[in-house]
């Protein structure tokens, strides 16, 4: 060991004592970028191929009801396990794009380009990102929409308020549709969030979409290899996927949970936007159990991007392992 440390002492002194690069002035300095690339990642299930298209973040001031049964204290310390700063949380999202059985399928829209005007492209980034993986959304053939809040649904329209998939099927669960465009349920909903939820939904389903919406039940195959799977308490209606192709298969789990670093690591946590949150940590723990038993890749909106992995089962919680990044198809 002595004999080790004399020669690693001597051959850093040796780099010290000579230059690495010849000194002379470089001829050009490349300009510094100010945004990133356009970011999707392809993946295969079978022989369909899955496009993760990043609509971007939201960051807001951490506070003590965004955890509805755990301190700020104790959300504090799961960010910074997590290397994450504290006292604030940003959220992800990655709507996806199928190509399965001739059919261009999106699900879910992200924040819409409304809110890519106003967040200075931060989120709402969708739709370009899309036209960069080179996907037109004049060629999508169907819109499934898992629930029907705004991080999900807002990219249905463009920033003047006109359809942004317009040759598209939309398809909405039944059940939440039918919650939600119920007049009685709106109107016995709190004010605050819950009303703001309300009219934001009728807003975007009600601008030209009411006649083309069409409503799906669970346990059902909305599109060629994907199903729809009940995965209520974040909202009535809430809705996951199982997406298959031979043997091959991914969840895609919507909401089930927000951020992985809290709500993955720590299930029986409840975000204060989860509708019913006690159905919401039952539904969470049923799914989980089961992607740790069939070993099932799951794809999670509001995971880091590209937001595709594995789950195993860690102390009380589970733990989310990321995919390995391909170069390939």
């Amino acid at each position: 060991m002595e004999l080790t440390r004399r020669h690693a002492l001597a051959g850093a002194a040796a780099l010290a004592a000579t230059p690495l690069l010849p000194n002379t002035p470089a001829k050009a300095v490349a300009p510094l970028a100010d945004k990133q690339a356009p970011s999707f990642y392809r993946y295969k299930v079978g022989d369909i191929q899955v496009n993760a298209v990043f609509d971007g973040t939201t960051t807001f001031d951490l506070t003590d009801s965004f955890v509805l049964n755990a301190k700020k204290d104790e959300v504090n310390a799961a960010l910074d396990k997590a290397f994450l700063p504290k006292d604030k949380m940003t959220l992800l999202f990655t709507p996806l794009a199928i190509n399965t059985g001739g059919k261009t399928v999106v699900i879910d829209t992200g924040m819409g380009g409304a809110a890519y005007a106003s967040s200075k492209g931060m989120h709402g980034q969708f739709a370009t990102n899309l036209t960069a993986a080179g996907i037109d959304p004049k060629s999508v053939d169907m819109v499934v929409i898992s629930h029907f809040h705004g991080d999900h649904i807002n990219g249905l329209l463009t920033a003047d308020n006109q359809l942004a998939f317009p040759n598209a099927e939309v398809l909405v669960p039944a059940t939440e549709w039918k919650y939600f465009m119920d007049d009685g349920e709106m109107s016995r909903a709190p004010e605050g969030r819950m009303q703001t939820v309300f009219k934001n939904a009728r807003r975007v389903l009600e601008a030209g979409l009411k006649k083309k919406a069409t409503p799906y039940e669970w346990g059902k195959e909305v599109a060629p290899g994907l199903l729809a799977v009940e995965s209520i308490g974040h909202t009535p209606g809430h809705t996951s996927y199982v997406l298959s192709s031979g043997s091959d298969k991914v969840f895609i789990q919507s909401d089930v949970t927000n951020h992985p670093a809290l709500f993955v690591v720590n299930p029986n946590w409840r975000a204060f936007f989860d509708q019913d949150p006690a159905q919401a940590e039952t539904t969470r723990r049923k799914v989980y159990d089961m992607l740790v038993a069939e070993k099932m890749r799951v794809q999670g909106f509001h995971y880091p991007f590209p937001g595709l992995g594995n789950i195993v089962k860690e102390g009380s919680g589970y733990r989310v392992v990321p995919a390995q990044w391909s170069p390939v198809i």
